[in-house]
């Protein structure tokens, strides 16, 4: 089964993936940071140029400097699946996000593979994995 483990946990983690989409439309990075574990990982295999991030203060950092370049992103993010075990979870969730850049408008789908942690009582990412699974680029103004 998909969805696994205490209801209240599976929302919590629900409202982490979405406090996570939400403010990476509002280019909040210290709400977006705050839903990151201290010692979490974030990989990008399909971008071999940036590979892994390890740590909070450097993912915010990275993700700071790589949304310079995503100017009127719309990011929104669904689970797939949630497995509570304890103060540990695996959640599979799906992305779609549009922006513009020169060569047109991109509307991008992908897939994260993520670990997520329960410190003190807060579910945070502790590890992400992002696969792209498809991008669509359009002419601006459609």
């Amino acid at each position: 089964m998909p969805f696994t483990g205490p209801a209240e946990d599976r929302l919590a983690l629900r409202e982490l993936l979405e406090t996570y989409a939400d403010a990476v439309t509002r280019y909040d990075a210290q709400a977006w940071g705050d839903t990151w574990a201290q010692d979490a990982q974030w990989s990008l295999p399909d971008y071999p140029e940036i590979g892994t991030t390890q740590g909070r203060a450097a993912i915010v950092a990275m993700w700071t400097e790589a949304m310079k370049h995503y100017p009127g992103i719309q990011f929104e993010a669904w689970p797939g699946s949630i497995v509570v075990e304890g103060d540990r979870a695996t959640m599979r969730s799906y992305t779609a996000e549009v922006y513009d850049w020169p060569d047109g408008v991109h509307r991008d789908r992908g897939r994260y593979d993520d670990t997520c942690v329960k410190i003190d009582g807060r579910w945070y990412f502790q590890a992400r994995t992002f696969r792209n699974i498809h991008r669509q680029i359009g002419a601006k103004g459609l």
